[in-house]
């Protein structure tokens, strides 16, 4: 056994593996708490993820342009998921992430369980993009992250598909009424200016 010299003492290979496993903790918890005290205030919450309800962190999106949308399986707009993935596909590598938010407030058209909702996101739109279990978006049992973008935009859901964009220092730059569609004009250019800066 070769001994390990660290400041003139002589340490045994375990204690070495010790050492050097406690720097390693050591700086994955510096990172985490750098991690978090760069998290803008509008990101800092967590959310069951759709598919196996696991905790998710919505700081890992920290640095991006965020587009969150509140969504339901069985409203006239549901077919915006085709244009919300393509949307992600498009522009994810430039730092854009969708956020879909499933919500059962309007006409009841989300009924589903996380599984059921799940399974005809990706089968029927192939959607990739995060999705998180269900909530409300609206009225005393808001999620707390669309209780801050309301509070930001004063602009509170009306239907399905209603959208914010927040840039990427956190800043919720704009709402959108679930009229406006992925494809639309001002909505894509607003999208493109904040990914450029």
């Amino acid at each position: 056994m070769i001994p390990f010299i660290f400041s003139g003492i002589i340490m045994s290979s375990f204690q070495k593996f010790v050492f050097v496993f406690g720097l390693g903790v050591l700086g994955s918890v510096t990172n985490a708490m750098a991690a978090t005290a760069s998290c803008p205030d509008v990101l800092k919450h967590s959310f069951k993820r759709l598919q196996d309800e696991a905790p998710q962190d919505l700081c890992q999106y920290s640095g991006k342009v965020a587009l969150v949308v509140n969504t339901a399986s069985y409203c006239g707009f549901t077919n915006q998921y085709e244009g919300l993935e393509g949307l992600y596909a498009k522009y994810q590598s430039k730092g854009l992430v969708v956020l879909g938010f499933p919500s059962n407030d309007f006409g009841k058209q989300e009924p589903g369980d996380s599984k059921q909702i799940a399974d005809f996101c990706f089968n029927t739109y192939g959607v990739k993009f995060p999705m998180f279990a269900k909530s409300s978006v609206k009225g005393a049992d808001v999620n707390p992250l669309h209780a801050a973008l309301i509070k930001a935009t004063g602009s509170t859901p009306k239907w399905n598909f209603h959208k914010y964009l927040i840039d990427r220092q956190g800043k919720v730059l704009a709402a959108y009424p679930s009229d406006t569609a992925p494809n639309d004009k001002k909505l894509v250019a607003d999208i493109e200016k904040a990914l450029a800066q």
